[in-house]
């Protein structure tokens, strides 16, 4: 399992990054790769500031790495993060 965290204050934002998440989910579940997702939306300046300096725009951490921060990812470029998190995860 995949732990995503989407961080923004915003709420507009965590939704488009969300729903770029799981679209690049059902895009790998149609080729045949089951993959399961932890989902945490973060609202929390603190939490936030951990992983970015800009806490309006949203910013993407897969498995504790950040992925994207301060724009608005592609489908495509979630999917391969999504894809190359979980080589990883089989790795170690």
């Amino acid at each position: 399992m995949l732990n995503v965290k989407i961080l923004s204050l915003q709420y507009p934002e965590r939704y488009v990054v969300r729903r770029l998440v799981t679209a690049a989910q059902q895009d790998l579940l149609s080729r045949s790769l089951d993959l399961e997702l932890d989902i945490l939306e973060v609202t929390d300046p603190g939490e936030i500031g951990k992983y970015a300096f800009v806490l309006v725009l949203p910013t993407l951490v897969i498995n504790g790495k950040v992925a994207c921060s301060g724009r608005f990812p592609s489908k495509e470029e979630v999917t391969e993060w999504l894809l190359e998190a979980a080589n990883e995860t089989k790795i170690t």
